[in-house]
């Protein structure tokens, strides 16, 4: 029924545009979305977007679900602690995990194996059953600490894409700032878009010298 499934978590970094964009993104797609929202993330969300997220995960699903569209089923809500989630499993793991924005302090937990909340859980449960886990980290600069768990995780699997969009194709907008970071995002999981046009030579013009 549905195309792929994506496990999203949105935490506490600066830049919840970026996880909401990508949010829509994937339900356009038809992709099934497994939801979850760290507690200093509802309080960026709020800052940021004027979101006030419900406490209760099928609230905040269906407040989620008004917002964002897509199909009966195809968005889920979990809780911080709700350990019977699917993504808690390796026996039902989703086909990638998407952490954006993430923290540093997200970053140093799956880091360290230290599962904390259901975030955590499904990032390590990512990593071990050799799914595609993408940290979109939103920081600087960067602390000796902060690079070392970066270099931690690519060497076990994940994949590490800092919020840093590009400018070459001359943005006009903010949105379409956060559009190009979030179609590299969807690159990566390999989910067709039409965000942004792609980087290559015009064929008609002469070769420079």
């Amino acid at each position: 029924m549905w195309n792929k499934t994506i496990t999203l978590a949105i935490t506490g970094a600066s830049g919840s545009c970026y996880g909401l964009r990508l949010l829509r993104c994937l339900l356009e797609s038809g992709a099934r979305v497994y939801l979850m929202v760290s507690q200093a993330g509802q309080l960026v969300l709020e800052v940021e977007a004027g979101m006030e997220i419900p406490a209760s995960p099928t609230d905040a699903e269906r407040y989620f679900g008004e917002r964002f569209g897509g199909r009966p089923g195809q968005l889920r809500v979990f809780g911080r602690q709700q350990w019977t989630a699917p993504v808690a499993s390796g026996t039902n793991p989703p086909d990638a995990m998407v952490v954006c924005p993430c923290t540093t302090g997200t970053l140093a937990t799956i880091a360290s194996g230290v599962c904390q909340d259901l975030i955590d859980r499904a990032a390590d449960v990512a990593l071990k059953e050799r799914r595609k886990l993408i940290l979109v980290v939103r920081e600087t600069p960067f602390s000796t600490i902060h690079l070392e768990n970066m270099l931690r995780l690519a060497r076990a699997g994940a994949l590490i894409m800092p919020a840093s969009p590009g400018f070459y194709f001359n943005p006009q907008a903010l949105d379409e700032l956060v559009d190009f970071m979030v179609a590299r995002v969807l690159d990566q999981l390999e989910i067709s878009h039409q965000l942004t046009s792609r980087w290559g030579r015009d064929e008609s013009c002469p070769d420079w010298v």
